[in-house]
């Protein structure tokens, strides 16, 4: 007989990325081999409560006319109270507290801040529970655009050109910072610092629009990041650690085609069906292909990199320009991460098999 492990899946959050965490859920929920693993669902409401949720990939699938969300059921999770236990309990809506067990693992499948950022693996080290993906380190710097571009930059990895702003520097050294930001040429995209989806992301034709494009990203987070428009195709590769601290792997490319959109937003990536094509493999040259993955394990490991990343770039024909570093990337079976492994040789329910092994082999 198999002994099953016992997965916690983490899903929903506070960050403006809840509802897409939540189709990445119903994946994985759909996919998972259950005659290996047993999940308990753990759905984060927006309002940061950790509640017992159904384990039922319909509850979470994405519908772009009804996006899927954690509803507040009344349960609360409690997660172990030492490092000696790896038992978790819930407190039905009735108030009665029961055991669910021990977990062996954690996949918290969140994005963006509150999820993606290091805070949830600060959580989960501190409770002594194995997990999968990056760690408090990795994560930190994978969210936040500005110290990603630095260390990579340290690292000699190319990136696009970009001056960081925050409210106040922008409103004390305006003169100085609009002079940075000219001299990086238009059109610019203008992005928060800490966010994802391509949330609070705008391209910036005209220096008027500046401002407008502003008071957007810093909806989103406290500073800003604006960036030199890269001319080139966008193509993306997944990484994923190697098993017993061997090299990092790194799947085959994928391209995206946009269609009637000026860049690959958020209404392209999740709503509009047919504002963008996700092209796997991308069709690159031997020796680019061979580049470019060099170039996303080199990024992966500057930042410290565990268990999986996917590395954006602009391929301008001649060099490749890493855009983002994304250390939960989205993870629908349709998502380009997912797709990309597929196309090299890896299924969604092996990467997530995959994941899972390299979570459980971790040392943090």
């Amino acid at each position: 007989m198999v002994t099953r492990l016992t997965v916690a899946l983490l899903f929903g959050g506070r960050s403006s990325e809840h509802e897409i965490s939540c189709s990445t859920a119903a994946g994985v929920l759909s996919a998972i081999d259950r005659t290996k693993y047993d999940v308990i669902p753990i759905g984060i409401t927006k309002d940061g409560a950790f509640t017992l949720q159904p384990d039922d990939a319909a509850l979470f699938a994405m519908n772009p006319d009804n996006m899927p969300v954690v509803h507040d059921n009344g349960t609360r999770i409690h997660w172990p109270s030492s490092a000696l236990t790896r038992e978790l309990t819930v407190t039905d809506a009735s108030g009665e507290t029961r055991s669910l067990g021990d977990v062996d693992v954690v996949f918290p499948i969140l994005h963006g801040p509150f999820g993606e950022d290091g805070t949830i693996q600060g959580l989960l080290e501190l409770a002594g529970l194995p997990y999968v993906g990056n760690g408090v380190l990795a994560s930190s710097l994978g969210m936040d655009k500005h110290f990603a571009k630095t260390a990579l930059e340290g690292a000699g990895v190319t990136v696009a050109p970009w001056v960081t702003v925050s409210p106040r520097s922008w409103s004390e050294d305006r003169d100085a910072l609009l002079a940075q930001v000219t001299s990086l040429g238009l059109p610019l995209f203008v992005k928060p610092a800490r966010a994802g989806s391509s949330v609070g992301v705008t391209k910036v034709s005209s220096l008027d629009d500046l401002d407008a494009a502003l008071t957007v990203a810093f909806a989103e987070d406290s500073r800003a990041l604006v960036e030199a428009a890269i001319v080139g195709r966008e193509v993306e590769c997944g990484v994923l650690s190697g098993r017993g601290g061997s090299a990092p792997r790194v799947s085959v490319a994928g391209e995206i085609i946009m269609h009637g959109r000026e860049f690959y937003d958020f209404e392209a990536k999740y709503i509009d069906p047919d504002a963008a094509e996700l092209v796997c493999p991308a069709s690159l040259e031997p020796d680019e292909l061979a580049e470019m993955q060099r170039i996303a394990a080199r990024a992966f490991d500057a930042i410290g990199g565990s268990g999986l990343a996917r590395v954006d770039f602009f391929f301008t024909g001649t060099q490749f320009v890493v855009n983002e570093l994304n250390t939960m990337p989205g993870f629908t079976p349709i998502s380009m991460y997912p797709k990309c492994w597929q196309a090299s040789g890896l299924s969604y329910t092996e990467l997530i098999d995959e994941l899972i092994q390299l979570g459980l082999e971790a040392v943090r």
